[in-house]
């Protein structure tokens, strides 16, 4: 009973303690850098300016951008693309693109995983096993071992 008590007045301690800073931090203007202020203001632009003060946001999609473009269904050929495109319908279709190609990964890897059950299944039925390849394996060499030793062997009894 004492050790919940301690631990209750503890949490309302904390609790209290963090209000506090918390509170405290919007008086204090924490991160909060103090305002400049400039003596001569910025040059004014011409008002007789051949271009326009202002740019069109766009992005000019490169030859992958307009693949995902036309592969997302934006649009239905390249031809369709304009020349600026806006950053956000790039972005959209680069996550479709991208949802996608994890779909398409997603069911080769089950794909996969399924052929690799069928055919361990055929093997089994065949009455296969890597620990009997190994053991063939091994036997094998252990063969062409004392292949080589006889072979060495008489090749020596024949040199004296």
């Amino acid at each position: 009973m004492n050790f919940v008590g301690s631990r209750l007045s503890i949490g309302n301690f904390v609790g209290q303690r963090c209000r506090r800073v918390t509170e405290t931090w919007s008086l204090r203007g924490m991160c909060n850098k103090p305002q400049e202020t400039k003596a001569e203001p910025p040059p004014a632009a011409p008002a007789h300016a051949s271009r326009a003060g202002f740019r069109v946001p766009g992005y000019r999609p490169s030859k992958l951008d307009r693949k995902m473009l036309v592969w997302s269904g934006r649009f239905k050929s390249a031809d369709q693309i304009p020349e600026l495109v806006s950053f956000e319908m790039i972005d959209a279709a680069r996550n479709k693109a991208r949802v996608k190609i994890c779909y398409m990964m997603m069911g080769t890897t089950i794909a996969a995983c399924l052929m690799m059950v069928f055919l361990g299944k055929r093997a089994a039925g065949r009455h296969e096993s890597l620990t009997g390849q190994n053991m063939e394996k091994k036997a094998r060499w252990k063969e062409e071992l004392q292949r080589e030793k006889e072979a060495a062997l008489a090749l020596s009894e024949k040199a004296q």
